[in-house]
Parts: C-alpha cells; sequence; structure tokens
C-alpha cells in the first residue's frame, strides 16, 4: 500500500470529508464517494481527474493515510 497526504476535514462523528491527496509531491483536488469504518481504520472512495476511482484508508493503528490496490473490479461512486 502506498502512503499519501491527504487534505480533509474529519467531524467529531469520525467522518471525513476529503478535499486534495498528495501523492509525490503533486496534490490533485478529488472527488469523494461511500466512506465506511471498519478494524483497519476510515475507508473513503475517491475519484482522481480522469474518472479513475480508488479507495484510500486512514489506519486506525497510525493515523496514515494509504492508496489500497485495485481489486480487478470496477467500483461506483
Amino acid at each position: 500500500m502506498t502512503p499519501i497526504g491527504v487534505d480533509c476535514v474529519i467531524s467529531s462523528d469520525g467522518s471525513v470529508q476529503v478535499r486534495r491527496v498528495q501523492v509525490g509531491q503533486k496534490w490533485q483536488v478529488v472527488e469523494q464517494g461511500r466512506q465506511w469504518e471498519d478494524a483497519a481504520g476510515r475507508h473513503v472512495l475517491i475519484m482522481w481527474a480522469g474518472g479513475e476511482v480508488r479507495e484510500i484508508l486512514l489506519r486506525a493503528e497510525t493515523l496514515t493515510w494509504e492508496v489500497i490496490p485495485p481489486s480487478g473490479g470496477k467500483v461506483a461512486v
């Protein structure tokens, strides 16, 4: 999994609103889809410019963001 920077707002209920994502030196504005929480942490679906949908995860134990590798199927946002 790839660590990334995420500019977001975290609400008191734990939900997040992702504004943009940093991979390497470049920040990119993204659109956000659904989100959910499990034992690993907070999962959020995002869409990059150009329409590529990815899942990002805020790890509960380290509070670091990661891009989850695609599982092969298409995901709707």
